[in-house]
């Protein structure tokens, strides 16, 4: 998988949520429940559909909120992958 170039990262934040910002060569949300189980029980959700995409976010934890980084390792930058993993994500919180 090829690594975006900056014009193809700002094309596709314009197809994803506007929480996604890109921040040090990673586009990142911040996701806030009314929880800790909310917010656990979305990682899990989250946790069973990276592992069938092969593409695992960098994330933390704090109480109610989940602070998402993505970025392909293999390509040393932010790839169609995330994109797609961000957009999943991001339905998965709407729903």
């Amino acid at each position: 998988m090829k690594k975006l170039s900056i014009t193809e990262i700002e094309d596709n934040l314009k197809r994803i949520h506007s929480e996604w910002v890109l921040m040090n060569e990673v586009i990142q949300r911040k996701f806030v429940f009314d929880d800790f189980i909310e917010a656990f029980s979305f990682m899990t959700s989250v946790a069973i559909i990276a592992e069938k995409q092969n593409h695992h976010p960098n994330w933390e934890n704090v109480y109610n909120q989940v602070i998402v980084n993505l970025c392909t390792h293999d390509a040393d930058g932010i790839t169609e992958k995330d994109f797609k993993l961000a957009q999943k994500m991001d339905q998965l919180f709407d729903s």
